[in-house]
């Protein structure tokens, strides 16, 4: 039976948005551009900001922190960040103090093709100077463990209509560095043996938000600033995998290379 559960907690991280940090990932994803102090933010690189360390003792078996906090503890081992929804009020700028509140908007437990899930909705917000920057809804899916028995989903095949494309590769080294910008210590991105003997996948698995902010930017290259962004996740990309980025006006989407759908997201332009 499904379960529901409403917020319980909030949490609230505070940061000062270090030109550094965003400059790293700018060489990281190979844009060339640099930030200082006054600069606005690009859309989506909050993620690399608002950091959470905890103690080895308090992380799980896959290197993210234990659950029980915001996100009740289920007995579901496999986590996935599965999409999200974002809401760009006013651009957050660089080097300049910002506040985080982060709460558990639902949980929604059901039986799944391939086994028991819970589907978590995170809601963040983002306010600098007193002003709301950014609203996120962050959809999370816990699982069970794989089965190599059981037989795998059928991914959706991915359009081909596409009025832009780019194509992009996922080294390990890129995977890694992304995960440290992020503090994401999920060991499915760096640690190969982990990912294909205890989760089951075919490799190193490629960030769910690192391809949302591949389409982010490609969105704003063709449309301008963002007030609105979606995305969801639909089949994991490997690191091996040579992707296409596709966009056909507000939609785009993530094509690996036997033509199935990994992403498929929708932005809306700033007014």
């Amino acid at each position: 039976m499904p379960m529901n559960t409403a917020p319980s907690s909030v949490s609230r991280l505070d940061d000062g948005l270090d030109p550094a940090r965003a400059n790293a990932l700018s060489m990281t994803l190979g844009l060339g551009q640099t930030f200082a102090a006054g600069d606005k933010l690009p859309a989506f690189f909050h993620q690399i900001y608002f950091w959470e360390p905890k103690p080895a003792l308090e992380l799980g078996r896959d290197g993210h922190p234990q659950v029980g906090g915001l996100i009740p503890d289920m007995g579901l081992p496999r986590r996935m960040w599965a999409g999200g929804r974002l809401t760009f009020h006013a651009p957050l700028v660089v080097g300049e103090q910002a506040q985080k509140l982060s709460s558990c908007d639902s949980v929604v437990r059901k039986q799944g093709r391939t086994g028991d899930l819970a589907l978590v909705t995170l809601k963040h917000e983002i306010t600098q100077s007193g002003s709301l920057c950014v609203t996120e809804l962050q959809d999370l899916v816990y699982r069970e463990d794989s089965h190599p028995e059981k037989p795998k989903p059928t991914p959706p095949k991915a359009a081909s209509d596409e009025e832009s494309l780019q194509i992009v590769e996922f080294s390990p080294t890129l995977l890694f560095r992304y995960s440290a910008l992020t503090f994401n210590g999920h060991r499915i991105h760096y640690d190969l043996p982990y990912a294909q003997d205890t989760e089951g996948y075919s490799g190193l698995v490629v960030h769910g938000p690192l391809l949302a902010q591949l389409l982010i930017l490609m969105a704003q290259d063709a449309l301008g600033p963002l007030h609105f962004f979606s995305f969801r996740a639909t089949s994991p990309l490997m690191h091996f995998e040579r992707a296409e980025l596709c966009r056909k006006g507000h939609t785009l989407w993530v094509r690996a290379p036997d033509g199935r759908l990994c992403m498929k997201a929708e932005a809306k332009p700033a007014l």
